[in-house]
C-alpha cells in the first residue's frame, strides 16, 4: 500500500500543479475578456465575478490538494483526511477526476493503509 500512497501523493501534487498554472491562465483570460467587453455594466459585473470566483477556487482547491499531496508523502493524518475530502470532490470532475478521486479513495480507505500513519 506504500506505492499505492505514494502515487496517490504524487497525482495530487501533479494535478494541483496543473490547476495552479490553470488558475492563473483563468485569470489573465477573464481580465483580458473584461477589457474587451468594456463599460457594459452587466456583462463587466458578471465577466468580474466568474473572473474573480473561478480562479480563486481552483487556486484555492489546488492550494489545498498540493500541501495535502506533500502530508501525505510524509504520512501526516491531518493529509489523509484532507485529501480524503479532495478526491470526493474531484469525483465530479469527470472522467479524470473521477478516475483520480476513485482510485485515491480507495487508497486511503484501506485498513493496511490506515497503518502507515502517525
Amino acid at each position: 500500500m506504500r506505492k499505492h500512497l505514494t502515487l496517490v501523493a504524487a497525482l495530487q501534487i501533479g494535478f494541483s500543479s496543473i490547476g495552479l498554472i490553470g488558475s492563473i491562465i483563468l485569470y489573465f483570460v477573464f481580465s483580458f475578456a473584461g477589457t474587451v467587453v468594456g463599460n457594459d455594466d452587466i456583462a463587466s459585473t458578471v465577466i468580474h465575478f466568474i473572473g474573480t470566483f473561478l480562479p480563486t477556487s481552483l487556486l484555492l482547491i489546488s492550494l489545498l490538494g498540493f500541501v495535502g499531496g506533500i502530508g501525505l508523502l510524509t504520512f501526516q493524518r491531518w493529509a489523509k483526511v484532507l485529501v480524503i475530502i479532495l478526491a470526493a470532490i474531484g469525483c465530479f470532475f469527470i472522467p479524470i477526476g473521477t478516475i483520480i478521486g476513485v482510485y485515491s479513495l480507495w487508497v486511503l480507505l484501506q485498513d493496511e493503509t490506515d497503518t502507515l500513519f502517525h
